[in-house]
């Protein structure tokens, strides 16, 4: 992927129904085996409905602080009440030098990785 990629993919129209979202906690643990590492995220999504995932943004060089966005995707029928949402995305791969920051709607959040 070159730059100029990235570019002709952030001009084209966004989602209407994925959104950043609020987090309560974010955490990251590692994992059984070595130099794995595992982000934890948890909080109360706005809709009972909605599916949330970590999606890490796209570098062409590594950042101190690899960004990690919060997404919450409505589909079909919904139901507007609040719920709560705990989800894990394995970071092994997608570290910035000295860690990660996880992005959500009320704030942000960088972690330290070892």
């Amino acid at each position: 992927m070159q730059e100029a990629d990235l570019q002709a993919l952030q001009k084209l129209p966004p989602s209407t129904l994925c959104r950043i979202i609020n987090f309560d906690r974010a955490e990251v643990r590692p994992g059984i085996i070595p130099k794995t590492f595992f982000l934890i995220v948890s909080g109360q999504k706005p809709w009972l409905t909605m599916t949330v995932e970590l999606v890490p943004l796209i570098y062409f060089i590594q950042p101190d602080y690899w960004g990690i966005e919060v997404i919450g995707c409505q589909r079909g029928i919904g139901l507007p009440m609040q719920a709560p949402y705990s989800v894990a995305l394995d970071i092994s791969h997608v570290l910035g030098k000295y860690g990660i920051e996880v992005i959500g709607a009320n704030k942000t959040q960088q972690i330290k990785v070892p």
